[in-house]
């Protein structure tokens, strides 16, 4: 029950307030998760000597003496999905979807973050030196890269059709085709690079930043309706 100082004003709403900033600023990690992924891995797959985006995954970039660049982007936008999944959370209690919405982004987040501690070999004349095609056997890091790499895209594509479903209840047509666009980009970039079609690196890639630009937009106007 909200109590009342001596001044006649609601006790409660200095900590509403305090609540709300600090909701906004989890928010903001969302927002911010998708730039930040997109100018590192773009940047360094346009600059990084031997390195072809239709060949090679982004999560290549992780190897060489600038590896510690793409592990570090790993680490950080996972470290901030996370941190954004808890502002969702807060943002969506009590809506449809406003349970499992934030659980799978945070599930993503600590994907992305097991991607970046566990490296996947170097392949495919990528970092330059290295033979070309797949190594004969693979490190376990690599299984565990990979792993981690498939529990992020699953919950991905999962959250973005469980805010799909929110946007939809809400009356948001716009954002629900956001979110719709976002989890069935990543569903087929993943299943062509998986099924071994041309450029699936890239298609990978695509499917990904469509994602997670969906993921920092709705956390956007999740933000705005604070």
């Amino acid at each position: 029950m909200t109590t009342l100082d001596h001044r006649g004003t609601a006790a409660s709403a200095p900590a509403g307030r305090s609540a709300r900033r600090a909701t906004r600023s989890l928010l903001n990690c969302a927002v911010v998760a998708t730039p930040l992924w997109a100018v590192v891995a773009l940047t360094q797959a346009a600059t990084r000597e031997g390195f072809d985006i239709t060949r090679h995954p982004l999560s290549a970039l992780s190897n060489g003496s600038l590896g510690w660049l793409q592990i570090g982007n790993f680490l950080l936008v996972g470290a901030l999905l996370v941190l954004g999944a808890t502002g969702l959370r807060r943002a969506l209690r009590g809506t449809p979807g406003g349970i499992w919405a934030p659980r799978l982004v945070g599930v993503a987040g600590v994907g992305m973050v097991a991607a970046g501690v566990f490296v996947m070999d170097p392949a495919d004349g990528f970092p330059v030196g290295t033979p070309y095609g797949m190594p004969a056997a693979l490190s376990w890091h690599s299984y565990a890269h990979f792993a981690a790499g498939s529990v992020t895209f699953l919950a991905m594509i999962a959250g973005c059709y469980v805010l799909t479903r929110h946007f939809r209840r809400a009356g948001r047509r716009g954002y629900a085709v956001l979110a719709a666009v976002g989890g069935t980009a990543l569903l087929l970039g993943n299943g062509w690079s998986m099924a071994g079609g041309t450029a699936g690196t890239l298609t990978l890639a695509v499917g990904v930043m469509t994602a997670m630009l969906a993921i920092s937009l709705i956390a956007h106007r999740c933000r705005r309706g604070l």
